[in-house]
């Protein structure tokens, strides 16, 4: 079986997220999306929220498996006994950052792949941090998030 772990903080899980989990799941029979407790980044929602909303947000994958993570990338992969890291590139200036990843990764796992994707070209601009600001001024993050996302985007800034 082929697997692949798309880690990420997803504060929050963006439709260009979504669009390259869609696309791993057509080249590979499993896709997990390891979602990093990340709590140096001080991420808006919490890590059982971020599953949550990842979760609800895939539903409609059937070869998709949602799960949090706290332990060194390189662990997870190999507790998951996945192939590979699939990563998002969204611009030039994301290469430099994933290339340098991709190696640390390599030099503490060599039989781990990194695989790249970009996505579509009409949300190659999404960003979880643009979100969370639009959302937090109170604009409209419809165009950018699935409904359950917006939802808790509202909910969480109208405290």
């Amino acid at each position: 079986m082929r697997k692949v772990v798309y880690p990420g903080t997803f504060d929050p899980i963006t439709n260009g997220h979504i669009d390259l989990v869609e696309r791993a799941c057509r080249l590979f029979d499993r896709v997990v999306v390891a979602i990093a407790a990340s709590n140096r980044k001080n991420p808006l929602f919490t890590l059982e929220e971020r599953v949550e909303l990842a979760k609800k947000t895939l539903a409609h994958l059937p070869n998709v498996e949602v799960c949090g993570f706290d332990i060194l990338l390189v662990e997870f992969v190999h507790q998951q006994q996945a192939q590979a890291v699939l990563r998002g590139l969204r611009a030039v200036s994301d290469f430099e950052y994933e290339f340098q990843l991709a190696n640390m990764n390599r030099a503490l796992a060599p039989t781990m792949e990194s695989i790249f994707l970009t996505p579509a070209e009409h949300l190659s601009y999404i960003s979880s941090s643009i979100v969370r600001e639009i959302a937090f001024l109170g604009g409209d993050v419809s165009k950018f998030v699935a409904e359950p996302v917006e939802i808790a985007l509202k909910k969480k800034f109208s405290r």
